[in-house]
């Protein structure tokens, strides 16, 4: 099936299971509430449904600038990948939080025939949050569906949270939120043109535009690989202001360079797999010094990433 829909209004199901929820970064505690949803839902021939919300609820309510782990489009391919059959990403505004939980859940049941919710150990919806595990499992009861709670998973004794992951990113700490997410961390944009500098110096770099709401690492540089169509590449990635060149630069750049790769990549997709974090940005004090550091840098990242 695989559809994603962006409201309730054009999708009408059957005898469906659902999770609900944000599901930023799709963590393995996400991942554990929906593999129970897809085995359980599979097993008896229902279709596997998950409501995520888009912007995050805490910038819409509370006005927080929150850089997320994941698009909504990312989000939805990780669970299509999981095998969830349906995702509806409902735009989060005041006047959705003002439902009471009855009334969402009453128009999730009228769209989506439920029959069954899993949800995690603290998951709450509907005004003041008052859909918890309890009111949630009455309402169930009244609309005939069950609710199902489902117990966190911990590193170390530590639950896994996505903001934990979000703070791990901004310190650049990509191995950190790679083992809490159970895969690694991502980031996906276009190709845009830059200024060609690194082509004048025999280190062409892809200029990775990636979207302002995307939780982008702390400045450096980063080994990784690079996804262009069905292609992986290794690839040393620099994030910053490229201090050897510029003085008076304020957004961050993700600046790829993929090894033995020739070809042109403006205009296309590429997905940033963030292994590792090599070393700071810093600045040289000439072109010959820094791509001494570039081929130092790549040849640490083809030690990391090439296996064995």
């Amino acid at each position: 099936m695989c559809q994603h829909y962006h409201s309730l209004d054009s999708v009408q199901l059957s005898a469906s299971w659902l999770t609900i929820g944000v599901f930023d970064g799709v963590h393995r505690g996400h991942q554990k509430i929906v593999q129970k949803l897809t085995a359980g839902a599979h097993e008896i021939g229902s279709p596997a449904v998950v409501v995520t919300f888009d912007p995050h609820p805490a910038v819409v309510l509370a006005g927080r600038k929150i850089q997320c782990l994941t698009t909504p489009s990312e989000r939805a391919e990780i669970f299509f990948n999981m095998g969830v059959d349906v995702v509806i990403t409902m735009e989060f505004t005041r006047q959705l939080a003002e439902h009471t939980a009855f009334d969402f859940m009453a128009d999730l049941k009228h769209h989506l025939d439920l029959q069954r919710l899993l949800i995690g150990y603290d998951f709450a919806l509907g005004k003041n949050r008052e859909g918890n595990h309890g009111r949630l499992s009455q309402i169930g009861k009244e609309l005939g569906f069950q609710v199902n709670a489902i117990e966190p998973i911990t590193i170390n004794d530590a639950v896994i949270s996505s903001t934990i992951i979000r703070q791990a990113i901004a310190n650049g700490d990509v191995r950190l939120a790679a083992e809490k997410l159970g895969r690694p961390y991502l980031a996906t944009g276009l190709v845009i043109p830059g200024d060609g500098r690194g082509r004048t110096i025999g280190l062409p770099t892809a200029n990775v535009d990636i979207p302002e709401t995307k939780a982008v690492p702390r400045n450096g540089v980063y080994a990784c690989w690079a996804i262009v169509g069905k292609e992986k590449y290794q690839a040393v990635v620099n994030i910053g202001l490229r201090p050897t060149f510029t003085t008076g630069e304020v957004l961050p750049r993700v600046e790829a360079h993929l090894l033995d790769f020739g070809s042109d990549l403006y205009g296309k997709s590429v997905t940033l797999e963030l292994i590792e974090r090599l070393r700071d940005e810093k600045k040289f004090n000439s072109v010959q010094e820094l791509l001494g550091q570039i081929r130092e840098d790549i040849n640490v990242a083809k030690g990391i990433l090439t296996p064995g």
